[in-house]
C-alpha cells in the first residue's frame, strides 16, 4: 500500500507501478463522482467543439478566398497587326517565368465570345449589333500566376519588356494593354489577409479561453478532494504520487471531452454541408480529408494537453508544503 510510514519507501516502493494506479484510481473517482467529472467533460466538449468549428470554419474560408485568389489573372491585350510567330514565341517566354502558372491565348473571336456570355444577352447583342460585323475587341495573353498576391510585381514585369511592347495594343503605352484590376484586386487583398489574420488571432483566443474554463473545472474538482489530499500528505505520500491519479484523471475528462467534440463536429459537417451546398452552388464547400483528420487530431492533442496541465497548475496549491 501507498500508505507506508516513511516517505522514502513510498517513493521507491511505488514510483514503478505509480501509472497503473494513477489511471485506476482516476477511473474510480469518475465511477463514483461521475456528477462532477461529467461538468468537467461538458466544459472540455464545449470549448473543444467551439475551437473545432472555428478551425474547420477558417480552413473552409480560407480555401473559398484562395479559390477567389486563383481567379486573379493578367490579361495582356496584343495588337491585331502583330506577327503571330511574336506572339507565339512571347507566350512561350512568359511560360517560363517564375511565378507565371500557365499562359493561354485568347483570339478576337473568343475574346467577343467572352463579352457576349458575361454582359448580360440583350446589352451584348445591342452592341454588337451596333458594331456592324466589326470586332473591336483586341486578342490577348491570359496569366495565371502560381502566387496570385504577387501580381502587380508581374504586371509591371510585362510592362517593362520590350518584346511585349512591340506585340501590344498600344505599344505607346504599354501600361494600358496590361490589366488586371489593380484596384480591385488590392482591395481583395486586403480583405483576405484580414479574414486570415482575423481568424488565426481568434482561434487562439478561445484555445487561451478553453484552458480558463477547463483549469477552472479542474480546479473545483481538486479542491472538492483537498482533505483526501492532506491525508495522503500527513501518511507521507510523494508529491508526484498524490499528483497522478488527478492528472490521469484530467487526461481521461479531455480525451473524452475531445472525442465527443470531433463526433459532434463530424456528425454536423456530414448534416451540414449538403444544404450548403445546395444554397451556394458557385460556392465549393470541400475540405481535404487531410485537413479534418488534422483538424480532429490537434483537438484530441491540445485537450489532452489543457487536460493534464490544468491538473498539474490546480494541485499546486495543495501539494505547498
Amino acid at each position: 500500500m501507498w500508505c507506508a510510514t516513511r516517505r522514502g519507501e513510498v517513493t521507491v516502493s511505488m514510483m514503478p507501478s505509480n501509472l497503473g494506479y494513477s489511471i485506476r484510481e482516476a477511473f474510480t473517482h469518475i465511477r463514483r463522482n461521475w456528477s462532477t467529472c461529467l461538468g468537467a467533460v461538458v466544459t472540455i466538449f464545449l470549448s473543444l467543439f467551439v475551437i473545432g468549428v472555428f478551425i474547420l470554419g477558417s480552413n473552409l474560408v480560407g480555401n473559398l478566398v484562395g479559390s477567389v485568389e486563383d481567379r486573379v489573372t493578367i490579361q495582356a491585350f496584343l495588337n491585331d497587326g502583330a506577327d503571330q510567330a511574336a506572339v507565339d514565341a512571347y507566350q512561350a517566354k512568359l511560360g517560363e517565368w517564375e511565378n507565371v502558372e500557365s499562359v493561354t491565348y485568347k483570339s478576337k473571336d473568343e475574346a467577343l465570345q467572352e463579352y457576349r456570355e458575361t454582359m448580360s444577352n440583350r446589352n451584348a447583342e445591342d452592341a454588337v449589333a451596333a458594331l456592324d460585323g466589326q470586332n473591336p475587341v483586341p486578342a490577348s495573353l491570359v496569366i495565371k500566376l502560381d502566387d496570385p498576391q504577387q501580381v502587380e510585381t508581374t504586371a509591371n514585369k510585362i510592362v517593362a519588356d520590350q518584346e511585349f511592347v512591340a506585340i501590344a495594343d498600344t505599344p505607346d503605352n504599354a501600361a494600358a494593354s496590361v490589366q488586371y484590376g489593380k484596384e480591385t484586386v488590392d482591395r481583395l487583398f486586403s480583405v483576405t489577409n484580414y479574414i486570415r489574420i482575423g481568424a488565426a488571432v481568434l482561434i487562439v483566443l478561445l484555445v487561451f479561453v478553453a484552458f480558463v474554463f477547463i483549469n477552472n473545472t479542474i480546479r473545483l474538482a481538486i479542491s472538492a478532494r483537498r482533505r483526501e489530499i492532506a491525508i495522503m500528505r500527513l501518511v507521507g505520500a510523494s508529491n508526484s504520487f498524490i499528483r497522478g491519479p488527478f492528472v490521469a484523471e484530467g487526461a481521461i475528462e479531455a480525451l473524452v471531452g475531445a472525442l465527443l467534440a470531433i463526433l459532434s463536429l463530424q456528425v454536423g459537417w456530414t448534416f451540414l454541408k449538403p444544404q450548403l451546398a445546395n444554397s451556394l452552388q458557385f460556392l465549393s464547400f470541400e475540405l481535404s480529408s487531410t485537413v479534418v483528420i488534422g483538424v480532429y487530431v490537434s483537438l484530441v492533442v491540445v485537450g489532452v494537453i489543457i487536460g493534464l496541465f490544468g491538473s498539474a497548475i490546480a494541485m499546486r496549491r495543495y501539494l505547498k508544503v
